[in-house]
């Protein structure tokens, strides 16, 4: 499956649901709350059309899959490598999906999106423990240092991404922060509770099962 290039808005819309592909500029003026205050004025004048349980199925595992910013196959694979791994399988996948470098980068406060964290990754700008590591999907360990070449923290996104972090502590505790050398340390696996993604993991297990 192709990634998907139209506009990030719609994929919220689609769901119903914010999903921040945008980051800071989801605060301000989102179509998904427009959205909601219309489908409130709907509820209050009618009935809406029940969901069905595939439908709520898919509804959560899209939810976890476009915040991620994943294809439909990379999203399967890491749901069957979090159902080898010893423990629950929800728990495995949403701790593989924050653990991935693109994520990892952007609640470092290196990019105020995904998108953009992405970008960074792609572009070679980023690395880890010292080495160039160029793969947004690169999984993180326990230990592993997370910096950003010294000359992109002049520019404009860089700043405003550090400046973002700052203000409204944005980055979760299993990260550590070093801000005179601008570098980031996994010390820890995330929990549960610390997921960037607010998704029902039982339902995209009741999902691939099916």
């Amino acid at each position: 499956m192709s990634r998907y290039t139209g506009p990030a808005c719609k994929k919220c819309q689609k769901l119903s649901q914010k999903l921040f592909l945008k980051g800071i500029r989801c605060t301000t003026n989102c179509p998904v709350d427009k959205q909601a205050q219309s489908d409130k004025h709907f509820s209050n004048n009618g009935p809406k059309g029940k969901m069905s349980d595939y439908g709520k199925h898919l509804r959560e595992k899209q939810i976890a899959r476009f915040s991620a910013g994943m294809s439909e196959a990379q999203f399967h694979r890491f749901f069957m490598h979090a159902a080898k791994t010893p423990g629950g399988t929800g728990e495995s996948l949403m701790r593989y999906l924050e653990l991935r470098l693109d994520n990892i980068v952007r609640r470092l406060g290196f990019a105020v999106s995904l998108k953009t964290a992405r970008q960074l990754v792609t572009h070679g700008h980023i690395r880890v423990n010292g080495r160039c590591v160029n793969i947004p999907s690169y999984l993180l360990k326990i230990g592993d240092e997370i910096s950003i070449n010294a000359k992109l923290l002049e520019t404009a996104g860089v700043k405003q991404g550090l400046e973002h972090a700052e203000k409204v502590a944005f980055r979760p505790s299993f990260l550590a922060w070093d801000g005179d050398k601008h570098t980031g340390k996994l010390v820890r696996w995330p929990d549960r509770a610390e997921s960037s993604i607010q998704a029902d993991d039982q339902l995209i297990i009741e999902y691939y099962s099916k």
